[in-house]
């Protein structure tokens, strides 16, 4: 049983963490290219994993000749996170929930309406959360169920909820802790540790080996 003096520190650093996923597998955008570039990520992920006892390896290896600078590293991850999770006609490695959960099922996905996804919108709006304004991505999507699971984690460590959210015996479960559980039992696991390891398979960029090992420690 974990110390409970440390129980804060340990939820804070389980939400820097999945706020660091999260950021992972977004589409690449300058934020995540600078903190590559410089060691931010790595530094930031190998310390935080310590903090819970898990085993990280920091990205620290170059992407490729020329790479060593943001704008170079963000030429090299766009094309492949389109080809990872986007592609065409499809991805390599599906970044949805649904998808994975539908083909567990033996039937076709279908984004926003099939079962699974429509219960990761509920889980979320039940816990004052929903799709971004101007956003039409399916919420069952990687990068927002990380998002999830780092405020909840905040909640969990004592942060202020936002403005309008249920209070924590509101939640699912009746409290942060519960709703954490379940989500990351009920769902996160139920499909993430196979997205990890299909990521560090396909990938050709040692970034997104290193995105899946840090996925796939959280949801271990």
């Amino acid at each position: 049983m974990a110390n409970l003096i440390d129980e804060p520190k340990e939820w804070q650093a389980r939400a820097a963490l999945w706020e660091l996923a999260a950021l992972s597998f977004r589409y690449p955008g300058s934020e995540l290219a600078e903190a590559v570039a410089s060691g931010e990520w790595a530094e930031a992920a190998e310390e935080l994993a310590a903090v819970l006892g898990l085993e990280v390896r920091g990205g620290r290896e170059e992407e490729g000749p020329g790479c060593s600078s943001s704008d170079a590293l963000l030429g090299a991850l766009r094309p492949e996170a389109t080809r990872l999770f986007v592609g065409a006609p499809a991805p390599a490695v599906s970044p949805y929930e649904g998808v994975w959960r539908a083909a567990d099922d033996g039937v076709q996905a279908l984004l926003f309406v099939n079962p699974h996804s429509m219960e990761v919108e509920r889980f979320m709006r039940a816990c004052g959360l929903g799709r971004p304004e101007g956003t039409n991505e399916p919420l069952d999507h990687v990068a927002t169920e990380c998002e999830l699971l780092e405020h909840l984690a905040l909640r969990a460590a004592g942060a202020v909820p936002p403005e309008g959210a249920p209070a924590g015996a509101d939640l699912p479960g009746g409290s942060p802790e519960a709703a954490y559980d379940a989500f990351l039992e009920g769902h996160a696991r139920a499909w993430m540790p196979r997205f990890a390891e299909r990521v560090a398979a396909k990938s050709r960029v040692p970034f997104y080996r290193d995105a899946a090992a840090l996925l796939g420690a959280l949801v271990g």
